[in-house]
């Protein structure tokens, strides 16, 4: 009997993921204004100023990260149950960089300096989240091997760990480019060459192929921001005040790309794998 009508949902079971996201909208707007308070002791005149355009991405990359954090768990209730973990790990992504970027934003406005250890610390989070969903997303529709997993965390950890101690001045920016750019090269060779890479085009329907493709597209273009960012921010010889601007900005576009675009490529696979779900079910 496939034709038996099916009870209307009651409206509080529409509306209970927008209850639900209230108190994380309120956690963010408190940490919000617990770090404009702190930014505003700390230093007198630290009010963003309208030519300050470092400040200005800053701001912009809050709203739009607080903004994805809400619609990916909102959307969390449209997809099957396979797919929720990966959506939940792109809200998270966006939440924890979301708290950071605050702390970041003020740090910035108030004193002019770079957010460094603010910046690592979020990355060190969210990275390792992004190369989780290539796991996560294969595990939808296969048997992955945990191999996978923990080469994925191994470039990762490599990439950022050598960035940071170029960044914060504890090995010269040339070597540590260089094993940054070590860990990102075995990133790439897993996702394209290697296993992960393998089981996508051995196992994967074309919508999970599709974004498979287009993450490692973001991995490629996306990620080769970030050294465009470190070469203009140590490499360049230009001045202390240059550099900074021109490091945070470029980090901060980069963030805003990679970090949203990888949450909605995964939000819409998740969409269109759980309708087609449900048309061969009906």
């Amino acid at each position: 009997m496939k034709n038996i009508a099916k009870a209307p949902e009651p409206f509080w079971t529409k509306t209970r993921l927008v209850a639900m996201s209230l108190p994380l909208i309120g956690a963010i707007l408190a940490v919000a204004s617990g770090s404009a308070d702190a930014a505003t002791n700390a230093a007198a005149g630290g009010d963003l100023k309208q030519d300050d355009f470092v400040g200005i991405s800053f701001w912009i990359i809050s709203m739009a990260l607080v903004a994805s954090t809400v619609f990916f768990f909102l959307e969390r209730d449209r997809v099957a149950a396979k797919w929720k973990t990966s959506l939940t790990v792109s809200g998270l992504v966006t939440l924890i960089a979301a708290v950071h970027y605050y702390y970041m934003r003020d740090v910035w406005v108030a004193t002019g300096s770079t957010p460094t250890v603010f910046r690592y610390i979020d990355w060190l989070i969210t990275v390792p989240l992004l190369m989780i969903e290539f796991y996560l997303i294969l595990s939808a529709i296969t048997k992955v091997p945990v191999g996978v997993f923990w080469r994925l965390m191994v470039g990762t950890l490599v990439m950022l760990v050598g960035g940071y101690l170029g960044e914060a001045g504890y090995l010269a920016v040339w070597p540590a480019f260089i094993i940054g750019m070590a860990g990102w090269a075995y990133i790439l060779y897993e996702i394209f060459l290697g296993e992960a890479g393998k089981i996508n085009a051995a196992n994967s329907p074309p919508a999970v192929q599709s974004a498979f493709k287009a993450m490692r597209l973001i991995v490629v273009f996306g990620w080769a921001i970030y050294p465009v960012g470190y070469f203009f921010g140590y490499l360049t010889g230009a001045g202390p005040a240059e550099s900074a601007n021109a490091l945070n900005i470029i980090y901060n576009f980069a963030d805003f790309l990679n970090k949203i675009a990888f949450g909605l490529i995964i939000w819409a696979v998740a969409v269109n794998q759980s309708e087609a779900d449900k048309v061969a079910k009906a």
